[in-house]
């Protein structure tokens, strides 16, 4: 091969790679961002080793000039070799140790511990259930789901229905309600325009939607759990919120806006003004991470040992989905929020505080967590659904009935629902600890008042269950003293004067 061919070949090579972000977006900024990861990781041994082989080198060079021979490196360089490669591998694990503690710093940097109750929070259906009634709700649709979210503005579940085949992409969205309370099941499908709009997330070729959003914008990048489907009208619209990283030795991720492809025209519209977006616009996949970081609330040999920070409730009560709740405020304000129950680091499993990160958030940084410590605590979500089931057996849990999701409801409240995943039948609210004496009280699923384990004295419960029984004393036909002779009733009569006779009993030792 010639020498004009061979630089022809090496100048073809090296245009090619200058222009690479130009023709392949999307695999470039997997490679950028995957090589700052890399950096970030080995910056430090990297530095250091550069440092040695430029002493190193201004050695030889000093040696070559004043004309020693510098064939063989002498043992003064051997030795300095042998110590910088030593002192490279002790580096390179301290960095990705303390790296690691200064990254979860800089998210820390976002986050507030106070001591001052969780606001009021309002409950909804279990996700698992949202998640359940999705398949027999879509009728004739041949494909995968591929994506449950809770959309709190709508108070709905969206469902992403992948369609079948490895070129092609999505088929149909449905947008669902899923009732705590009432019989109201309304829904709305909205599909895709195949021929046009067949990108998907995790696509092959041109039908990956990264692709699409990597040529509109760059450096950007996302997680699939983070994406979710609305229908506007009879348009389905993919809502992908959007992530950059930011910093240099200590590297992390912020939010970047949303990406919108439009289910009818296959366009994508990268905006970063997310209030008018129907849906969470904060990556819950960032929501989790800060949640995370919250180990190294501490100093680094307390990160280092667990001693600091909280993890969430992973006792198996909310297996499926035990961390950032999506649950509205209980104001009037419209807010929303990924709420996670959190234990302390270790064996215990007590939920000892509840974090909070706003669905939506406006600008190119982190949302604010804020970390509530709880007083009383709870007690673990596992021994509350045993509690449930010891004080409430006559309504749990039989054939497929269970307890479903252990969610905070502000204050140090929790709520707990009961029922099937097609029915949802019952809740039961409560605070504090098992052997406490606070109110656990039975509701309906629509919130109506069932009764209450123990309802504490001078609460809300409380006086509606003595209303109850005033009005229920107030209707009952006044009783003739004069009972006569016993025998002359019959076994139904007999029942029903013994019936009376065991409420007015209770009652009159509960108003001792």
């Amino acid at each position: 091969m010639s020498r004009g061919l061979r630089i022809g070949i090496t100048a073809g090579f090296v245009v090619l790679a200058a222009c690479a972000p130009l023709y392949a977006p999307y695999y470039t900024t997997i490679l950028v961002w995957e090589l700052r990861k890399f950096f970030a990781w080995l910056a430090l041994p990297l530095l250091a080793a550069a440092f040695v082989a430029l002493v190193a080198l201004g050695r030889w060079l000093l040696r070559k000039r004043s004309g020693e021979a510098a064939a063989e490196p002498s043992g003064v360089l051997q030795a300095l070799g042998c110590l910088s490669v030593i002192a490279g591998l002790g580096l390179a694990v301290f960095w990705l140790i303390y790296g690691t503690y200064l990254q979860d710093r800089a998210y820390m940097a976002h986050t507030q511990v106070v001591t001052e109750p969780v606001p009021a929070l309002a409950p909804r259906a279990p996700y698992l259930v949202g998640k359940a009634q999705a398949a027999p709700h879509l009728g004739d649709v041949t494909g995968e789901i591929s994506d449950i979210t809770y959309l709190p503005d709508s108070d709905r579940f969206a469902t992403l229905v992948e369609r079948s085949g490895w070129l092609s992409g999505y088929e149909v969205g449905l947008v669902q309600e899923v009732p705590l309370g009432g019989t109201s099941r309304a829904q709305q499908r909205c599909a895709f325009d195949v021929d046009v709009a067949d990108a998907r997330i995790s696509g092959w070729f041109s039908h990956n939607l990264g692709r699409k959003i990597s040529s509109r914008k760059r450096w950007v990048r996302f997680e699939a759990r983070d994406a979710y489907v609305t229908c506007s009208g009879d348009t389905p619209v993919v809502v992908v919120p959007l992530k950059r990283q930011t910093g240099l030795l200590v590297l992390t991720e912020r939010p970047a806006g949303v990406a919108l492809y439009d289910g009818r025209t296959g366009k994508v519209t990268i905006t970063t003004d997310t209030a008018s977006v129907p849906g969470p616009s904060y990556p819950l996949s960032l929501a989790a991470r800060q949640r995370e970081a919250t180990a190294a609330v501490g100093s680094f040999a307390d990160w280092w040992f667990e001693r600091s920070g909280w993890d969430a409730s992973e006792d198996g009560a909310n297996e499926g989905n035990d961390s950032e709740f999506t649950l509205h405020y209980g104001d009037a304000s419209g807010r929303s929020a990924y709420v996670t129950p959190l234990t302390p680091q270790g064996e215990a499993s007590s939920v000892v505080a509840v974090s909070t990160v706003p669905v939506r958030h406006q600008g190119g940084q982190l949302a604010p967590l804020t970390v509530h410590r709880l007083d009383p605590t709870w007690s673990s979500p596992q021994a509350l659904v045993a509690l449930i089931k010891a004080e409430y057996r006559d309504v749990c849990c039989y054939n497929d009935d269970r307890v479903f999701e252990v969610v905070p409801t502000g204050g140090s409240t929790w709520t707990a629902t009961i029922g099937s995943e097609q029915d949802i039948r019952y809740r039961v609210e409560g605070k504090g600890q098992v052997g406490g004496r606070e109110a656990t009280c039975l509701k309906a699923a629509d919130g109506a008042l069932i009764r209450c384990a123990y309802a504490a004295p001078g609460s809300p419960e409380e006086q509606e269950l003595k209303r109850r029984e005033d009005q229920k004393q107030k209707d009952r036909p006044p009783a003739d003293p004069n009972l006569g002779d016993l025998t002359a009733l019959s076994p139904e009569q007999l029942a029903e004067l013994n019936r009376r006779i065991n409420e007015e009993v209770n009652r009159r030792l509960k108003s001792r």
